[in-house]
C-alpha cells in the first residue's frame, strides 16, 4: 500500500470531508429513530395491555440499538486524520459531472493484507463538492482509499466497501495536492482516463466495483 503523510486541516476535513459528513447524518438519523421508538414504547406502555407490554419492550430494545449506532458509527469509522493516515494513495478522476456534484472513478487495489495477490478495481464514488479542484470531466483527483467491510465476519479476500477519499477534503494547500498528484505513476493516471466511459458501468456493479484484468494494468502494478 502506498503511504502519504500529510498534515490534515481539521476544521477543513470536518466541514467538507463527506466521509465524516456520512458518519454524522447516520448519528443524527439514529438518533430521531430512537426519540421516535422511545415515544412510541411510552404510548404502549401507557395502554397498559398485555400485548401493549410486549410491543413497548420490542419498541425500546430497538432504541436501544439506534443509539449505539451513535457511539458504534464514529468508533468504526475514525477520525478524518486516522483514515488518511491508514489507507493508501490512489488515483480518482472526475469521469462524469451532474448539476449537483460529480462521480469519481479511481483504481483502488481492494485485496486485504493477507490476500494472496492484487485485485485492482475500478471504483466509483459519488460526491457534492470538491474544493480545490475544476470539476471537469479528467481533472485528476490523488486520494487516500477507505477500506472495510459490513461485518466483522466477512471472510472474502476482498473488502466490501471501498471509497476514494480526496485528498483535498483534509487540506487546502494545493502544492499537498500536486505532490500527491506526482506520486501517481503517469500509467496509473493514463489507465483511468482511459477508462472514463466505464463509470456508469462501475457505478451500477456490486459495490460499486469492476475488477480489472490484470493484463490491462500498468506493469508496475502487475
Amino acid at each position: 500500500m502506498r503511504r502519504f503523510d500529510f498534515p490534515v486541516d481539521v476544521a477543513h476535513a470536518n466541514s467538507v470531508n463527506e466521509t465524516m459528513g456520512d458518519v454524522r447524518r447516520l448519528r443524527v438519523s439514529a438518533v430521531v429513530t430512537a426519540v421516535v421508538l422511545i415515544a412510541a414504547a411510552a404510548w404502549f406502555f401507557w395502554l397498559a395491555h398485555p400485548w401493549s407490554y410486549i410491543l413497548g419492550a420490542v419498541f425500546l430494545i430497538t432504541a436501544a440499538t439506534s443509539l449505539w449506532v451513535t457511539v458504534w458509527a464514529p468508533r468504526k469509522v475514525g477520525t478524518a486524520q486516522d483514515l488518511y493516515a491508514e489507507g493508501g494513495l490512489v488515483p480518482a478522476v472526475i469521469a462524469e459531472t451532474r448539476a449537483r456534484g460529480v462521480t469519481l472513478l479511481a483504481l483502488i487495489d481492494i485485496a486485504k493484507p493477507d490476500a494472496n495477490a492484487s485485485h485492482y478495481a475500478l471504483v466509483t464514488r459519488s460526491i457534492r463538492s470538491l474544493p480545490g479542484h475544476e470539476l471537469v470531466e479528467g481533472e485528476l483527483v490523488p486520494s487516500i482509499s477507505v477500506l472495510s467491510d459490513r461485518s466483522k465476519n466477512a471472510i472474502s479476500d476482498t473488502w466490501q466497501m471501498v471509497a476514494p477519499m480526496p485528498i483535498a477534503w483534509g487540506t487546502t494547500d494545493a502544492s499537498v495536492i500536486e505532490r500527491a498528484t506526482a506520486e501517481i505513476s503517469e500509467a496509473e493516471w493514463a489507465l483511468l482516463v482511459a477508462n472514463i466511459g466505464l463509470s456508469p458501468k462501475v457505478r451500477q456493479s456490486d459495490n460499486q466495483q469492476l475488477l480489472v484484468d490484470p493484463h490491462d494494468l500498468p506493469d508496475e502494478l502487475r
